[in-house]
């Protein structure tokens, strides 16, 4: 009987491609049909919806196969957990072409090895991540998340919804946010409505109560003309 081969690859963001790791695995062996993916999930996060579909397609005699460790995992614990899981099946794991043999000793420490140097770079990662974080804010370049209504926007939000006309299903669909986000723009629009209105007049005495500055008074005055008297 021919071998089976399933193929899993995967990507941490989004925006990220999986072509070229298809195209791998398609160079490996493996059918485009086989192949399981998971876009938008980190290596740590052993609750990913493509690998849960793959290990559960392997059977008894298949091979489990990625382009790099890495991609199956980025914890030397889950990492263990997956093989352990393939070795109760009677299944394989090939990883960038090479198979990984649990009985051997030197296989499995070298497997161990890059388990630990994938924990490795994320926790690199993560530390880099936190570190250019801490500078943006100390030099004032990370101000927090910008509000998604302009201030008019704001405004027309709360006349929509006190009007009764809409609800938030409604509102929703007319500015394109989520629940939450629509309670959070009323929530604000009524907060800068009810804030009494700031008088820029207003200082304070050395008591520290308010006073108002006295208008300048105004005199006019003639132009003096040499020569001339009033």
């Amino acid at each position: 009987m021919d071998e089976n081969l399933i193929g899993y690859a995967r990507c941490s963001t989004q925006g990220q491609d999986l072509r070229a790791q298809r195209t791998a695995l398609r160079k490996l062996g493996v059918d485009t049909g086989s192949i399981y993916t998971d876009r938008g999930y980190t290596g740590r996060n052993r609750k990913r919806p493509g690998l849960t579909d793959a290990l559960a397609a392997v059977e008894e005699g298949d091979t489990l196969v990625v382009t790099k460790l890495d991609r199956l995992g980025r914890s030397v614990a889950d990492l263990h957990a997956i093989v352990g899981e393939l070795d109760a099946k009677g299944a394989r794991l090939i990883y960038g072409g090479q198979v990984y043999n649990p009985g051997d000793p030197i296989s499995r420490m070298f497997f161990t090895v890059l388990g630990a140097m994938a924990e490795f770079e994320a926790d690199l990662t993560r530390a880099r991540t936190r570190e250019g974080v801490a500078i943006a804010k100390a030099e004032g370049r990370m101000t927090g998340r910008k509000p998604k209504l302009t201030a008019l926007q704001h405004e027309r939000i709360l006349e929509d919804y006190e009007s009764g006309k809409y609800g938030a299903a409604a509102l929703m669909d007319l500015y394109g946010l989520s629940r939450s986000a629509v309670y959070a723009a009323l929530v604000r629009a009524r907060q800068h409505r009810d804030s009494p209105p700031h008088d820029h007049r207003q200082t304070r005495t050395q008591c520290g109560e308010p006073r108002l500055h006295e208008a300048p008074q105004l005199r006019s005055r003639r132009s003096r003309v040499p020569g001339h008297h009033p």
